[in-house]
């Protein structure tokens, strides 16, 4: 069996990932998305949901894909590909400043494992979407509908309107 882990901490995740997923998932037999702690982003107060609510919202988005599923994971990625005998880490790149920063993890990766590390690139409409950029329009009251899936937008504007209530 062919299996491939996209790896990330989807903080939330977007219709750009989604399109990752979805493609990766007609090259392998299976696809792990791989919701992993970055200790660097952890610490940083722009965590919006817990690992428990990332979990659920991408299960809930990747459920057209049957031979796609979530799981959560502590440590490096290589670690637990070996966990679940992973071949293949699958990454979106939107951009050469994504490939730049990609090409050292995976020449990292690839020295501490034989895990190979697959490129796709995003799709164009989607090259400028990030988490971090969604949250942060969405903290000013701009549309991001059409750049996550509709659940995860419900839960995105009510958990901002919860913090700007609370602040």
């Amino acid at each position: 069996m062919r299996r491939a882990v996209c790896p990330g901490s989807f903080d939330p995740v977007t219709n750009g990932h989604l399109d990752i997923f979805g493609r990766a998932s007609a090259l392998f037999d299976e696809v792990v998305v791989a919701v992993g702690v970055n200790k660097s982003k952890a610490k940083s107060s722009s965590r919006l949901f817990s690992s428990d609510e990332r979990l659920d919202m991408i299960a809930d988005a990747v459920s057209p894909w049957p031979n796609v599923r979530v799981q959560g994971f502590t440590g490096l990625v290589t670690d637990f590909c070996r966990e679940i005998d992973a071949q293949a880490i699958v990454k979106g790149l939107r951009g050469s400043g994504d490939y730049d920063y990609e090409l050292q993890m995976a020449q990292m990766n690839a020295h501490l494992t034989d895990v190979e590390t697959v490129f796709l690139m995003t799709d164009p409409s989607m090259s400028f979407v990030s988490s971090s950029l969604v949250k942060e329009v969405a903290s000013f009251g701009g549309d991001v509908s059409g750049l996550v899936p509709e659940a995860v937008f419900e839960r995105l504007t009510a958990r901002l309107a919860e913090r700007q209530a609370g602040a």
